[in-house]
């Protein structure tokens, strides 16, 4: 598989300062930045930890909402700026209570990135330290986040992980 020089991939667990990270990585570039956003605000927490995101951003963002349709996103984002997707956690969710296929969505999206000519910053949440869940639905998301993240990682120009908010490169530079 071919790798894309401009994809940047930032995994961290819960927390960990990923996304804060991923947007100075994505603020390093001449502007215009676009946000795809996946998260939907369902309750009040949810409305808190979009509301924090938002907070970090100033007017020169641009922002996309894609719960469901990120691959569309993606191939709409302006071509010229830098992009940051954030999270391929959330997306996967949503995808996965829908019963959308995974193996295809995982193909369009690895597709869709490749197609990428502007610098790209994905991040996900790193799943794969903990327990088994005791749950079908659980485990069928971490299998399928693991299987995702590899996909992306070998793509992947830079791979970082963020634990506790210090960034450390995984691959590339």
């Amino acid at each position: 598989m071919r790798e894309n020089l401009h994809l940047s991939f930032v995994l961290g667990g819960a927390r960990s300062g990923k996304s804060a990270y991923a947007e100075k990585l994505v603020e390093a570039y001449e502007q215009p930045w676009t946000y795809i956003a996946t998260a939907e605000a369902f309750d009040d927490e949810m409305r808190e930890r979009i509301a924090l995101h938002r907070s970090r951003r100033d007017n020169g963002w641009r922002t996309i909402e894609a719960p469901q349709q990120l691959v569309d996103a993606i191939r709409a984002a302006p071509a010229d700026g830098a992009l940051l997707i954030d999270c391929l956690g959330v997306w996967m969710s949503n995808r996965l209570l829908v019963d959308a296929d995974l193996a295809a969505d995982r193909e369009s999206l690895v597709a869709a990135l490749l197609e990428r000519r502007a610098p790209t910053v994905v991040v996900s949440p790193e799943v794969g330290f903990s327990i088994v869940p005791e749950n079908a639905l659980a485990r069928a998301f971490r299998d399928a986040a693991g299987l995702l993240h590899q996909d992306i990682a070998r793509i992947a120009r830079r791979v970082v992980l963020v634990v506790a908010g210090c960034p450390m490169t995984v691959k590339g530079s």
